[in-house]
């Protein structure tokens, strides 16, 4: 490994301090981590997600009830009501 230097306010190094200790890890472990989430969030951050992706195991779960609520006006008679 090599290593990377930086400079980081008191208020941070004690934030690092704590949570090192409440993960029980090493501060360099702990930045690691944060490094790599960071790089992996930026990566994935200009990919589309549908919303079918991201709630595609709900799609068709259910059994019952009108297919469309459109179809019966009946179902949108209370629709955008407090």
């Amino acid at each position: 490994m090599t290593t990377l230097t930086i400079k980081i306010s008191a208020a941070m190094e004690r934030e690092i301090e704590q949570a090192t200790q409440r993960e029980h890890l090493t501060k360099s472990e702990l930045v690691r981590r944060a490094l790599a989430a960071y790089i992996a969030r930026q990566a994935g951050a200009g990919k589309f997600v549908s919303a079918l992706e991201q709630a595609g195991d709900l799609v068709g779960c259910f059994e019952g009830g009108p297919g469309d609520l459109a179809t019966n006006p009946v179902h949108m008679d209370d629709f955008g009501k407090v």
